[in-house]
């Protein structure tokens, strides 16, 4: 419950718990209501919000804080087992109990959306019904009260989750299934991660070093800015698996199948870009040739040829020698080296 000073203006919800998410949402929910935001908010003292509250320190959760700076507004807790700094809402919540608890108490209810709706009925003739001890109501009173409020900022606050992680060496950190980039300058550095519904920041010494946009279906994404590549990498924007099979294409089938093959090895098309790239240069310091020979070998040897393979191929000159027939399989015995059958085992019980 949340009740403004001047008019007593009140806003009411119910939730399943009383944890963050809870707390965070019941405020947005009535600066939305009120449609401005109070100058200071005076709170009590649960866990949830006030995480140190003594003669000489209040220290607010991280969380709270967040949003009293989103909305432009100052927490000032009551003092403990002080009432009367928050007297209007203290007489309220018998009044509410009254109007609104015990009037539903006898009603059943299939959701909280349910309950929520029919709380915000009888708020609105609560809010509406006329003063006993003078003129008007809260609703006529809140529009002398409204224009003191702050205006809400455009967006509401959202929740935000911390966690901490390591930029790795392709320079994104990992976090809730999706890969995002920082400047490459902070690789290998321990970052703290903000997460909403919408936004992951990335934080380096209270400094913010990335924002993007959140990913959300399958795990494994990337988002990746151009700024946040080194120098070198970001030579490879200019390319994409067309251009590749386009330059594999003019030097022949084998070594475009290869090409094919590596560029559906990584999930990400842009982290096989190198090796295509080294494995095509091969023309230049072997002729183009020499390469479809060994791309050709190298293929009559496994469907999964690497670029090691084919580089020792050309070095060994093994792209010249005449292709020779398959292997012959192995005994079902002979497959693993260090498989000893029955036999074996049987001449040792004998010894």
């Amino acid at each position: 419950m949340a009740v403004l000073p001047y008019s007593g203006y009140t806003y009411v919800e119910a939730f399943l718990s009383q944890n963050e998410q809870a707390w965070i949402q019941a405020h947005v929910n009535a600066f939305g209501y009120f449609g401005g935001v109070t100058r200071i908010l005076v709170p009590d003292n649960l866990k949830t919000g006030i995480t140190k509250h003594t003669r000489h320190e209040t220290v607010v959760n991280k969380s709270y804080q967040q949003l009293a700076e989103h909305y432009r507004t100052a927490v000032l807790p009551a003092r403990v087992r002080a009432p009367k700094d928050k007297a209007t809402v203290e007489g309220n919540v018998g009044v509410i109990s009254t109007w609104i608890t015990a009037a539903l108490r006898n009603q059943q209810f299939l959701s909280l959306w349910e309950l929520n709706e029919a709380i915000r009925c009888k708020l609105s003739e609560f809010n509406s019904k006329p003063f006993q001890k003078k003129e008007g109501s809260r609703k006529s009173v809140f529009q002398e009260e409204k224009p003191f409020l702050l205006s809400l900022p455009e967006h509401p606050y959202e929740l935000a989750v911390w966690k901490i992680a390591t930029v790795q060496f392709n320079y994104h950190i990992t976090v809730e299934g999706g890969n995002y980039s920082v400047p490459y300058e902070y690789i290998k550095q321990k970052v703290n991660v903000r997460l909403t519904k919408r936004v992951v920041e990335v934080f380096y010494a209270e400094n913010r070093i990335a924002s993007h946009p959140r990913l959300s279906g399958k795990p494994g994404q990337y988002s990746t800015y151009e700024e946040h590549m080194p120098k070198e990498h970001r030579e490879y924007l200019a390319w994409n698996g067309e251009r590749f099979l386009s330059w594999a294409g003019k030097i022949g089938e084998h070594t475009k199948t290869v090409v094919q093959l590596l560029l559906s090895r990584n999930q990400i098309e842009q982290q096989s870009y190198k090796a295509c790239i080294a494995l095509l240069k091969l023309s230049d310091s072997y002729s183009a040739l020499r390469l479809e020979q060994a791309c050709k070998r190298a293929l009559s040897f496994t469907e999964r040829p690497s670029l090691k393979s084919i580089q020792i191929i050309l070095k060994l000159s093994q792209d010249n020698l005449p292709h020779s027939e398959p292997a012959p399989r192995l005994p079902e015995t002979s497959k693993r080296a260090f498989t000893r059958g029955r036999d074996y085992f049987k001449r040792k019980e004998e010894e």
